[in-house]
């Protein structure tokens, strides 16, 4: 696949102080290398954003390519915009304002990226294990899971590691949703 959908091959994500392996059918414990994951949808709907899993880089591309049949897989990933770090992330979302929004599991973080390009940190706090499915609701708020994907038995040799309970979270985020289209 194109470069900005695969996964970072040299990415080796840190969550809690450990590097998130997985267990191997041998035994051995290697990084994990998941593509395209994370994607939202700009509120205009021009703007299409993503991030594979295993990167800390966000993405994006005009929708009009994406619906064009005419353009071709090269045309398609020339166009494709790095828009640089946001940290590693599960889930995006974006508002109303133009603004997106990411989880940072290695920070136990929501960022988000202002119209203007720069990050600011949304939240922060131990409890967010690995945030994900992030959803703007009508109230302001922006609800995420924190799944502790990292604890799963997959990456720690076959013992599972999550605590409940399980966690819903919110922060007001002051927010509309971006429309659906």
């Amino acid at each position: 696949g194109a470069k900005a959908t695969s996964a970072d091959p040299d990415f080796v994500p840190v969550v809690e102080g450990v590097p998130v392996l997985g267990d191997g059918p041998d035994g051995s414990r290697k990084p994990v290398h998941v593509a395209a994951d994370g994607i939202a949808l700009s509120a205009d709907g021009k703007t299409l954003y993503f991030s594979p899993l295993s990167s800390r880089h966000l993405y994006s591309v005009a929708t009009e390519l994406l619906n064009d049949s005419g353009v071709s897989e090269q045309q398609l990933a020339a166009a494709v915009e790095d828009l640089g770090e946001k940290g590693a992330s599960d889930g995006l979302e974006a508002d109303a304002d133009g603004a997106v929004y990411a989880g940072d599991y290695e920070h136990n973080a929501i960022r988000k990226r202002l119209p203007s390009g720069n990050w600011q940190t949304v939240a922060h706090d131990p409890r967010m294990l690995w945030p994900d499915t992030l959803s703007i609701g009508p109230d302001g708020y922006l609800y995420f899971i924190v799944n502790q994907l990292h604890r799963q038995a997959g990456f720690n040799s076959g013992h599972d590691k999550r605590a409940k309970p399980y966690s819903l979270l919110r922060v007001k985020v002051d927010a509309a949703p971006a429309p659906t289209h």
